[in-house]
């Protein structure tokens, strides 16, 4: 990373970015040309500072079939604040926070295993738990993409006293 001043690496920090997100672009490649999709998303931290983002879609289409042949991605997710103003346009920008890391996409085929991690999602977008049925599950393709390879950024607003 450029900007190290930017740069977040602590666990707790990079998961208070992931709370305010609700959107995730996952970028794969075809035939050597990318491929980017903005997807809803719940995740998990685990031990080892291993991050796993869930995700479900319909269970056919052109981003399955993509993942199915290279199950490698590069993931984004980002929040704006409010745009800063300079006196001078190479000073203006936006205060925001992001993550983008890589991993690889696993299809996740147990029903018991989708219902817990529609449960991750729908905990993540809506702040509301509910419990999925075997039924739910099998009518919806649901896979991770697990990352030990993973950061954050951030432009904060500086402390004004």
């Amino acid at each position: 990373m450029r900007r190290k001043d930017r740069e977040v690496t602590v666990l707790g920090a990079i998961e208070e970015i992931l709370l305010q997100c609700k959107l995730c672009h996952v970028a794969m490649v075809e035939d050597g040309l990318p491929y980017v999709v903005p997807l809803n998303y719940g995740y998990q931290i685990l031990d080892g500072g291993r991050l796993e983002l869930y995700f479900h879609s319909a269970l056919a289409g052109r981003k399955l079939d993509i993942l199915r042949r290279n199950n490698k991605v590069c993931f984004e997710m980002a929040y704006e604040g409010e745009p800063v103003h300079a006196e001078t346009p190479c000073q203006s920008g936006y205060y925001f926070a992001s993550v983008i890391g890589f991993g690889e996409t696993e299809f996740i085929k147990d029903d018991s295993l989708k219902c817990t991690a529609l449960s991750v999602i729908f905990k993540h977008q809506t702040g509301r738990d509910v419990a999925f049925t075997a039924k739910q599950a099998q009518t919806v393709c649901v896979f991770k993409i697990v990352s030990t390879d993973f950061t954050g950024k951030k432009k904060a607003r500086p402390n004004t006293i």
